[in-house]
Parts: structure tokens; C-alpha cells; sequence
């Protein structure tokens, strides 16, 4: 049946022209949650960015978390190939960069594999505007704080992306 989503917020502190409030949401029926909460950690963005193989940049994706592209493998996949690279979490933005408001359901595929790590999903507007102030500023990663509890923050101190409707 239908039920409403889950969401799970952070926010992006480095670098400054992104630095909002971005919500995503949890995989629906695989990957692990947040135990722990991070004040700073990064968010790096995988090469390639689909992450369904080896990775280029794998060693910078140790204990942070990845930024990673939806297409070219499943969730899971995706995943899995964060997870051994040692990263904490993974974040799959989806590869239609003007989606600014349809979440997708991330859910299992049919290889019975597992996965221990978070998999959140983010709106692809969000994704793009990420990797794109770090391709600007020429930074290999973001600096982030996840989860955010959004209830303690008056809500004339949320900085929402201006490019998302609330």
C-alpha cells in the first residue's frame, strides 16, 4: 500500500554556496541505518560516478561517506561496491538532474545480496548542484553533518536549496 516516506536530513557546511539543508530518503528494504551521528564527515563523490565497479577514487571514499549517480547497476549494487571501499554511507542521487521533488523507492534487487551500510536516495537537482559547486571550486569532496534533526531548528533558520520547494 501506499505510505509516506521516511526522510532523513544533512546538511552541506563546505563548501559555503551550498550550504543547505538537503533531504533524502532511506532505502526502503536493504542497507543499514545512522547509529552515529556525524558533525563533520565527507561527502565524496564517486569516480565513476554510477559506482558499479572499481572505483578510481576509492581510497578517498574510506570512512566518508559517497556521493553516487543512479544508472548503470541497481541500489544495491551501488551499494555494495561503497561498502567495500570501507565507506560509512552512501548517497544515490538520481541521474535526472532536473528532479527536484520525486523520490524514488530504493528497493532490493533479486540477487539476495545484503548490504550493512546506509543507502539514502536524493533528488536529482540536488545531486547535480553538489558535484557541481565541487567542480567549481575544485574540491574533491563536500564537508557534511548527517542526520540533521530539522525539528530543533526554528524554521526561519532552515536554509532550504532555493531551487526545492518545501
Amino acid at each position: 500500500g501506499l505510505r509516506i516516506h521516511e526522510y532523513l536530513y544533512f546538511q552541506v557546511l563546505s563548501p559555503g554556496d551550498i550550504r543547505y539543508i538537503f533531504t533524502a530518503t532511506p532505502a526502503k528494504d536493504f542497507g543499514g541505518v545512522f547509529n552515529t551521528r556525524y558533525e563533520q564527515i565527507h561527502l565524496v563523490p564517486a569516480d565513476p560516478p554510477e559506482a558499479c565497479g572499481e572505483l578510481n577514487n576509492g581510497v578517498f571514499i574510506q570512512d566518508q561517506i559517497a556521493l553516487v549517480e543512479r544508472g548503470g547497476c541497481s541500489f544495491l549494487s551501488k551499494t555494495r561496491v561503497i561498502q567495500e571501499h570501507g565507506g560509512r554511507a552512501v548517497i544515490i542521487a538520481d541521474n535526472a538532474y532536473d528532479n527536484d521533488s520525486f523520490y524514488i523507492e530504493m528497493i532490493q534487487d533479486s540477487s539476495r545480496r545484503t548490504a550493512d551500510i546506509p543507502a539514502l536516495f536524493l533528488l536529482g537537482r540536488d545531486g547535480y548542484m553538489i558535484r557541481r559547486s565541487l567542480e567549481q571550486h575544485g574540491l574533491p569532496w563536500a564537508i557534511i553533518s548527517i542526520p540533521v534533526n530539522v525539528t530543533s531548528i526554528p524554521t526561519y533558520e532552515m536554509m532550504q536549496p532555493p531551487w526545492t520547494f518545501w
